[in-house]
């Protein structure tokens, strides 16, 4: 059996790993690799013939692991994608979001040639997405499912977003029997909407993320202790405007949870609150959808508040000029727009309206990649460019990691501490920048654990 690494090798983005038994081939995740600056042209190359691919499997809907699949279907694989039920839903959303952005890339950079459609091609149109969907096959947690008679996958949730699971594969090779489980992407204990990582069964090999190794989260105050404090500084003490960057999916059912919660407990007086992204709505939907996925919190209070969406003064933006209308609200206000980091997204018109507004302030939750408008205006840049224009920052620039979809340092040793380093031949480190994997490296080393980084494309036998 041979595992080789073909993403999220000493980097964050791309996750691809290919498990070979005797022929049979397994796909472990298909992502988008962001770090490189011609990413639509280099995604579109596989290290390998997507065609002897005999099967996928899915951890999480997020771009970094389902972005690729419909190139790998577009290049000739012809098996089945195997995932769970909102894994797949949430997917569809992401992946015909991803479309959208080709899309309005290619016309913007056509704009700017003389020779129409000049640029890059979409790596994928929405038949291609189409086909995707068409190729699931959706499993739930903890039940074991024989993809043949070698080979038996169950899915363990380990929280970071609806649906996102570890997948734990036991195999059968020449009459020996060996355990792998690959994280994917790992959350953290008491997050907002959602429930904390379930242990790890027993395996042989263990494939990591490593995306906060050698950092913590604040723990100074709590989720609900921060917003408190930022929104009656920003809204209610001063009769201002926050706005906060969030990613569609998950980020934004998040912070829309709790600020339902702060509310309903009467800790500050309502605020309109304006969500600003259809793609944040559809996702809404589909939390609701599979609401018995939700946490234990997140259930009582439904039972005894109602729909954790839905709450006095908070509006979900349905069109663009409804969107630009906002600017014209004068009243205190709470604006939860996409993308994230800046890039794109009605976010970019908010900014443009109120960065040099005193009385803004702007709220990151979440990392922002350097080269973006986020990291920018985090480092504290005093001017930035918005629709060709260069503007001053006066709005207030502040930050909170409380909302992180990730686990920690701690999280991630406890993770493999749930192996016994005795019986755990080896950990693979993936999906983290040089220094958390090395950081994390070391800690795991220090308690008797063998540890390798994988360099893109190295293989290890098993």
């Amino acid at each position: 059996m041979k595992l080789t690494i073909w993403g999220a090798a000493r980097q964050v983005t791309g996750s691809m790993h290919l498990l070979e038994l005797d022929h049979y081939k397994i796909l472990i995740d298909c992502g988008l690799d962001y770090e490189k600056e011609t990413y639509q042209e280099e995604n579109q190359y596989f290290p390998f013939d997507p065609a002897v691919i005999d099967v996928v499997i899915l951890t999480h809907a997020h771009i970094d692991h389902s972005g690729n699949l419909p190139t790998l279907i577009r290049m000739g694989f012809e098996g089945q994608v195997l995932c769970t039920p909102a894994t797949a839903d949430l997917t569809e959303l992401l992946l015909l979001d991803s479309v959208n952005i080709f899309l309005n890339k290619q016309t913007k950079r056509s704009k700017g040639r003389k020779k129409k459609g000049a640029g890059p091609q979409p790596l994928y149109l929405h038949k291609h997405v189409m086909e995707t969907m068409d190729r699931m096959v959706t499993l739930n947690f903890h039940k074991p499912f024989h993809i043949n008679d070698a080979v038996t996958l169950e899915f363990i949730p380990v929280g970071h977003l609806l649906g996102a699971a570890a997948v734990v594969l036991t195999l059968q090779e020449q009459g020996i029997r060996k355990k792998i489980a690959f994280t994917g992407d790992i959350g953290r204990s008491n997050y907002p909407i959602l429930g904390d990582p379930e242990l790890i069964p027993e395996v042989d090999y263990l494939v990591s993320e490593a995306t906060y190794g050698g950092r913590f989260h604040s723990k100074e105050m709590s989720l609900e202790q921060k917003l408190v404090s930022i929104i009656h500084e920003s809204c209610i003490k001063s009769p201002g405007r926050l706005i906060i960057p969030a990613f569609s999916i998950g980020r934004t059912q998040a912070l829309v949870f709790a600020l339902n919660q702060i509310f309903s407990k009467g800790l500050l007086p309502y605020v309109k609150i304006f969500v600003d992204s259809p793609l944040a709505e559809s996702a809404t939907s589909i939390y609701r959808k599979h609401h018995h996925l939700l946490n234990k919190e997140a259930q009582e209070f439904y039972k005894h508040q109602g729909d954790q969406f839905e709450f006095e003064g908070l509006s979900y933006v349905h069109d663009k000029r409804e969107s630009i209308s906002i600017s014209n609200y004068h009243e205190p206000c709470i604006i939860i727009s996409s993308a994230g980091m800046l890039e794109g997204g009605r976010i970019q018109d908010h900014l443009y309206y109120n960065i040099q507004n005193y009385y803004c302030t702007i709220l990151f939750i979440g990392y922002c990649s350097k080269g973006t408008l986020g990291h920018r205006l985090l480092r504290g840049d005093s001017i930035v460019r918005l629709r060709n224009r260069d503007l001053m920052v006066y709005a207030s620039i502040q930050k909170t990691d409380l909302l992180s979809g990730h686990g920690d340092h701690q999280d991630l040793i406890n993770t493999v501490k749930q192996q016994d380093p005795t019986k755990l031949k080896q950990v693979f480190l993936v999906h983290g920048e040089d220094k958390s994997l090395q950081s994390l490296a070391e800690a795991l080393r220090e308690i008797d654990y063998k540890v390798s980084i994988p360099e893109l494309g190295e293989s290890f036998e098993l």
